[in-house]
C-alpha cells in the first residue's frame, strides 16, 4: 500500500484513461483538434476536465467562471456538467484560440450556456463585481497568466458564494515551485501557494493532479 501519490508511467496513465474517462464526442474531437496546436500543452488533461465536471455536479453549480479559455476544452467540460439553465462566464483575450473550440461547444449543445467575454479578465471580473454579482457564483476555474493569479483569486473569492469553490491550475508548475524561482511566473505561483496555505478565508487542498490543481472552498 502506498502512503503517498503514485507516480504514473505511460502504461499506468493509459490505464487511468481507459478505466475512467467518459468524454462526450465533442470533447474527444476538440482534444484532437488542439493536439497539433503549437501551444497544445496549455490544454488541461482529460482526467482533470472530468474531475472538475464531477465537482461541478456534486456542488449542483449553476453559475460558474473560467479565466483562461484557450481552445475551450475546460469550458466544454464544465458546461456539459451544468444543468440546462446553468451558465459559464468564460474570460479570455485571444479570439483566434477560442474560435477553435466554439464549433465543438455547438456540437455538444452547450454553446448557449457559455458567455465568452474577450478582453482583460480583471476588467471583466471588476465589472461583474461593480454590477452587484458578488456571491452569485458557485465555481471558478483559474488557468491564465500566472502573474495575475493573485488578482484573479481575490476577485473570484468575492464573486463565489460561501461554500463556493475556486480551482486553480498549474500550481505545481512542472515542479518548479519547489526550487528557487528563476521566472516571474514561478515566483507568482510560489507566492500564491504560500498565501493560500495561510488564508483563513478558505478550506484548501493542493492536489498533485496534472500540473497541480489547487481547490479553495470559500468559508
Amino acid at each position: 500500500m502506498a502512503n503517498r501519490t503514485l507516480e504514473l508511467d505511460d502504461t499506468l496513465y493509459q490505464y487511468v484513461l481507459d478505466h475512467s474517462i467518459r468524454e462526450h464526442p465533442a470533447q474527444t474531437a476538440l482534444r484532437a483538434a488542439t493536439a497539433s496546436h503549437p501551444l497544445a500543452r496549455m490544454q488541461i488533461s482529460p482526467e482533470q476536465g472530468q474531475f472538475m465536471a464531477l465537482l461541478v455536479k456534486l456542488m449542483g453549480a449553476r453559475r460558474t467562471i473560467e479565466i483562461g479559455v484557450f481552445t475551450g476544452y475546460s469550458a466544454l467540460s464544465v458546461a456539459l456538467a451544468l444543468p440546462a439553465h446553468g451558465r459559464l462566464l468564460a474570460c479570455d483575450l485571444n479570439d483566434a484560440y477560442t474560435r477553435i473550440g466554439q464549433p465543438y461547444w455547438e456540437q455538444a449543445g452547450v454553446a448557449d450556456r457559455i458567455e465568452l467575454c474577450l478582453g482583460p479578465a480583471l476588467e471583466t471580473l471588476d465589472a461583474r463585481l461593480a454590477g452587484g454579482e458578488a456571491g452569485l457564483y458557485d465555481f471558478a476555474f483559474i488557468d491564465a497568466d500566472k502573474v495575475s493569479y493573485d488578482g484573479y483569486y481575490e476577485r473570484c473569492l468575492q464573486l463565489v458564494r460561501s461554500g463556493g469553490l475556486i480551482a486553480i491550475d498549474n500550481t505545481l508548475w512542472s515542479g518548479q515551485v519547489a526550487a528557487p524561482a528563476t521566472t516571474d511566473d514561478t515566483a507568482a505561483l510560489q507566492a500564491l501557494n504560500t498565501k493560500l496555505h495561510a488564508d483563513q478565508r478558505i478550506d484548501l487542498s493542493l492536489l498533485p493532479l496534472s500540473d497541480g490543481l489547487t481547490l479553495a472552498r470559500k468559508r
